[in-house]
């Protein structure tokens, strides 16, 4: 199996945001800033590289009949370290997320690629399938923030660019995220059938 192609196939063919559609929740709810786009893609990926990891391995001894509470209960152990690592090194950013660092257990991506995934494969093409889905995630979720955060408040990672008189509110509110996300989807498609 080639790693580096099951990587590269996380960001760009199977990219959870742009091309699967999935975690629209924390997608939509906390990139209203770049910082806290990139937080929530990296705590993401590192539960995903970390249960894909785990899950790889015990996947013979997980009987089928509860395979799906066997993988959420190695999920949320992951969660919850995240959670307390979080809390104690980064507190500003775990009170910005809030409720999404608990609600990760029940992310579709993560779920979705137990099943399909690393309950099939080995545990380096599992954690490398971890690490492809994670970045392309952090990527999609850090960009939308990037998009959100200069038209909304006219800055890039905290960094003041432009004046208060050309910030677009709408773009840090609710229907923001959902525009910012429809025009990055129509150019990843326009893109991509080139």
């Amino acid at each position: 199996m080639n790693y580096f192609k099951t990587i590269l196939n996380g960001i760009v063919r199977e990219n959870p945001t742009f091309v699967l559609l999935l975690g629209m929740c924390p997608t939509l709810a906390t990139t209203t800033s770049a910082l806290n786009g990139f937080g929530m893609g990296v705590a993401t990926m590192f539960v995903l590289i970390c249960s894909n990891t785990f899950i790889s391995l015990l996947k013979n001894l997980i009987p089928d009949g509860v395979r799906i509470p066997c993988y959420i209960v190695v999920i949320a152990s992951f969660v919850t370290i995240l959670q307390m690592v979080m809390q104690a090194y980064v507190p500003d950013l775990y009170k910005t997320l809030g409720i999404f660092i608990p609600l990760i257990v029940v992310n579709c991506i993560i779920l979705g690629r137990a099943e399909a995934f690393a309950a099939k494969n080995n545990v380096l093409a599992s954690l490398c399938d971890g690490v492809g889905i994670g970045i392309g995630f952090t990527l999609a979720l850090t960009l939308l923030g990037v998009v959100r955060e200069f038209f909304g408040k006219g800055s890039f990672f905290g960094m003041q660019i432009l004046p208060e008189s050309m910030h677009i509110l709408v773009f840090v509110l609710a229907p923001g995220a959902f525009i910012t996300l429809g025009y990055l989807l129509a150019i990843v498609n326009r893109v991509s059938r080139s």
